[in-house]
């Protein structure tokens, strides 16, 4: 399984080929319709993010020490946002997403051509997505000391 850091890089590669921001956002776009689906039930205020222009559901579960993220979007490219920050985190260690480097987003020069309530989305989700690998780790913790 490849590091959050090995598939930041690649995300950096392949945002890099792309001179113009149009074709970078009809990336994300494309990235969006291969984010893993979001099952109806979790498409729910409970799931919902916060701080999102367009409403974004985000679910997670542990599946063998390592977390599994899913994401839906009304919006294409929030959708391509959520697909590319699941493809950097999914199926990490909770650990490696709570430290994990997140400057890649700079690198790749996103954050600075969205707009303010889409940048405001992608630092929710980001947030959310930590929040979730600490909640796992302390659950996971919390057993040990049983």
């Amino acid at each position: 399984m490849k590091t959050i850091q090995e598939i930041a890089a690649e995300m950096e590669r392949e945002f890099g080929a792309f001179e113009d921001w149009m074709d970078k956002y009809n990336y994300l776009i494309e990235m969006g319709k291969s984010v893993p689906m979001i099952d109806s039930q979790y498409r729910t205020d409970a799931y919902l993010i916060k701080g999102c222009q367009s409403r974004v559901w985000l679910q997670a579960e542990l599946e063998g020490g390592r977390v599994v993220f899913r994401a839906d979007s009304d919006a294409v490219i929030t959708r391509g946002i959520a697909a590319m920050l699941i493809r950097v985190f999914s199926g990490q260690t909770t650990q490696d997403i709570i430290s994990a480097d997140t400057s890649f987003i700079d690198r790749i020069g996103l954050q600075e051509h969205l707009s303010p309530t889409r940048s405001n989305g992608l630092l929710s989700m980001l947030k959310q997505m930590k929040l979730f690998a600490l909640a796992f780790q302390a659950r996971e913790s919390s057993k040990g000391q049983n």
